[in-house]
């Protein structure tokens, strides 16, 4: 066992930073009495080849333990090892027997937490502790990567910071979007693989892809058995952070240390190179160690009662407002520092321009648990001088009862609205009197936003997400079908206004397919065409489906993974989309920044909206039923271009008859003429721009059964 030379180093950046005298490495540890920095040959090593045992004298300002190493060098694998009082009462659980994560590192090099836990054969439960052991071999457990950020070359680029009412988000799991062999990309499930996919994303208009937690976690921490074939599952989705800093290594198509960051970082510049945003779905609220049952190799050994929410009076346990076994407690100052110094990295040194924080109420939560009215943290990430122009995306709600949509505390934060997911899904499926509930979701959700002095870009509209049925799914079956999860379809829920037209999953009735599809064709026109910014998920556009699972959180196989086969398949459902996505681009009207009534020019000359019943009159809300019509003035604006902007009249009938309707008189000769209509066949359900078809009757029009048609004035 080799002994390393340790300087004195600094304590201002935590983790370990490259220097030309060495490199320094920073710990936060309050209570520890001994901290050991353990250098490794090579990721399977089972043993430290050298060691550097900090001095407290010397090496420790106030709770920051922090050494130069001269000898180390960018590349080298290392973990901690750190003694201190063992109460677990107290909340106290340092153990000298583990090796510990770097919460700071920013990178790991291959290898599974889990895989070595089994290899010793011993559930890692914190309930049990030898004084003095020795540390196992741990040829399978991930080592800490150094890193130098300075080595890789951005050519220019910056975060792009598109204004968020011009945003398209398109929310994908980084692996399954190129996983099956149908991608025929040169390295599936990779951040390489990923690159070679990106004309198709220019080419279907998105500005956003929204990517499923990337940063490191454990995929074996599953320990369920698809009933259906034996497999093992996996934590798929990857909500169970581990490295806070570092990308997945194993989306890296070289598996050398290190090597993700520089692949992630190219998938980054290459995005941008499309002018397509980089949106990271994050994880703040809980990690993946579990509870007072689980596992030490990161923050319950380096400061468990910090980092954790524990219950008053017997620490030992855990509070648990994330459904996960543990909670973060993301408003103490130290935690508060360390979520935003990962934030800030991901921005200044990964090129990232947005996060949406999975569970997110969880970070207004105070010390003890209370809901804040001001949190710190959210403010903080709000007002942050570095994160100011990126985009910050709440998942308003936790597993602990909160429930923050529309009232999200931070100022600018937009978030994700079940609400205009569960209204649209009801109204397109026919629900009796839902048209008054839809309108307000079409027309941005005034009702949770304006209040609070917020816009209708920070209303995320989404029908479908991850979490949940695919839009296939959503008009092709009742019920879930989770049975493959391994729980016995008791996970995922089962508030799914869903529908499946008569027959339950894949069938072969030409109808029952055709109505479908016209579904899917609402669902998308309601997206692009309300007022607020549109997210879906990746293969809605083709049809994917995951069989009828709502929560295939566990699924790293074909139910998830993109079958680009279909894309091929459905290749006109992938057109009306882009088409759909390039008409609200070239016109403002439908990605306005100011609720209607707001705008100054409304208060000149009135407002930019009228609704309308079937028979042209103002529609009596409390009775009207499976239908919607209105009117936007476009015309009163500017096209990109600078031209003159259109009028549109937008009419949808969700009923099982056909409607007859009025059709609004236009002005200075114009005449309305047909952009979309869903019931059309193929091609000729929507018409790129320019070539609209005026219609032979101006007055009437017959929208169609589960229809929705746009139509565009025209000189």
């Amino acid at each position: 066992m080799n002994n390393l030379t340790v300087l004195e180093g600094n304590p201002f950046t935590l983790g370990a930073t490259v220097t030309p005298e060495g490199i320094n490495f920073a710990i936060f540890s309050r209570d520890a009495t001994k901290v050991v920095l353990c250098f490794f040959e090579n990721a399977k090593s089972g043993e430290p080849y050298a060691i550097a045992e900090l001095n407290s004298e010397t090496n420790r300002t106030g709770d920051i333990w922090h050494a130069l190493i001269p000898d180390v060098k960018p590349g080298a694998l290392y973990l901690y090892r750190i003694d201190g009082p063992r109460d677990i009462h107290k909340g106290l659980r340092f153990n000298f027997s583990k090796y510990l994560l770097d919460p700071y590192a920013k990178s790991f090099s291959e290898g599974s937490v889990y895989r070595h836990f089994s290899s010793i054969g011993t559930i890692e439960s914190d309930c049990i502790y030898i004084p003095d052991q020795k540390p196992a071999q741990i040829p399978l457990f991930p080592k800490c990567v150094v890193i130098d950020d300075a080595a890789f070359d951005w050519e220019g680029d910056k975060p792009i910071n598109r204004p968020m009412n011009e945003t398209v988000i398109y929310e994908t799991h980084l692996k399954g979007f190129t996983a099956s062999g149908t991608s025929k990309v040169s390295a599936p499930g990779t951040y390489k693989g990923f690159i070679e996919k990106i004309p198709y994303l220019k080419n279907l208009g998105i500005t956003a892809v929204e990517l499923l937690p990337i940063y490191e976690f454990d995929e074996t921490e599953n320990c369920n058995i698809n009933p259906k074939n034996g497999a093992r599952l996996t934590n798929y989705w990857g909500y169970s952070t581990i490295g806070f800093f570092a990308p997945k290594e194993s989306y890296a198509s070289e598996r050398n240390p290190g090597s993700a960051v520089t692949e992630f970082k190219q998938l980054v510049k290459e995005l941008h190179k499309a002018g397509i945003e980089v949106i990271l779905d994050v994880v703040y609220n809980h990690t993946a160690e579990g509870n007072e049952n689980g596992s030490t190799y990161e923050f319950k050994g380096i400061q468990n009662d910090v980092y954790y929410h524990l219950v008053e009076g017997d620490m030992q346990y855990y509070k648990n407002y994330s459904g996960c076994g543990n909670t973060v407690n993301c408003n103490h100052p130290v935690v508060r520092k360390f979520i935003l110094d990962s934030l800030r990295y991901w921005v200044t040194q990964m090129h990232v321009d947005g996060f949406r924080f999975d569970l997110g109420s969880i970070l207004s939560r105070s010390q003890t648990g209370q809901l804040l009215t001001f949190p710190p943290l959210t403010n903080e990430i709000a007002e942050d001088p570095i994160l100011r122009n990126t985009k910050i995306i709440a998942e308003p709600w936790d597993a602990g009862g909160g429930y923050q949509v529309g009232r999200f505390p931070g100022g600018r934060w937009a978030e994700w609205n079940d609400r205009y997911r569960d209204d649209i899904r009801r109204f397109i499926r026919g629900d009796e009197f839902t048209s008054t509930a839809a309108a307000t979701r079409l027309a941005g959700s005034s009702d949770l936003y304006q209040y609070s002095g917020r816009k209708p870009y920070h209303s995320i509209n989404f029908v479908t997400a991850h979490d949940g049925f695919t839009m296939n799914d959503v008009v092709s079956y009742n019920g879930k079908h989770n049975e493959e999860n391994g729980e016995e379809n008791r996970d995922g829920s089962d508030n799914n206004c869903s529908y499946n037209h008569g027959y339950e999953g894949a069938c072969s009735n030409q109808k029952i397919e055709r109505l479908r599809l016209q579904q899917i064709k609402n669902f998308f026109c309601c997206l692009m065409l309300a007022q607020g910014t549109p997210m879906f998920v990746a293969g809605d556009e083709f049809r994917r489906t995951q069989n009828g699972n709502n929560n295939a959180y566990c699924q790293d196989n074909e139910m998830t993974w993109l079958d680009w086969d279909e894309a091929e398949k459905n290749k006109d459902l992938v057109r009306f989309v882009s088409e759909l996505i390039k008409l609200r681009k070239n016109h403002s009207v439908f990605g306005r920044k100011d609720f209607f009534g707001e705008s100054e020019e409304e208060k000149k000359n009135g407002v930019d909206l009228v609704w309308f019943d079937f028979d042209g009159r103002v529609p009596d809300w409390s009775k009207l039923n499976r239908f919607l019509a209105c009117e936007l003035f476009g015309s009163r604006y500017k096209t990109k271009d600078g031209t003159q902007d259109v009028n549109f009249y937008i009419g949808m009938n969700t009923d099982l008859h056909d409607t007859a309707v009025i059709l609004p008189t236009l002005e200075n000769g114009k005449v309305w003429a047909r952009v979309l209509d869903t019931s059309f066949p193929g091609v000729e359900d929507i018409v790129e721009e320019g070539k609209e078809e005026v219609l032979d009757a101006q007055r009437r029009y017959i929208i169609p059964a589960n229809s929705i048609v746009v139509l565009a004035s025209k000189q």
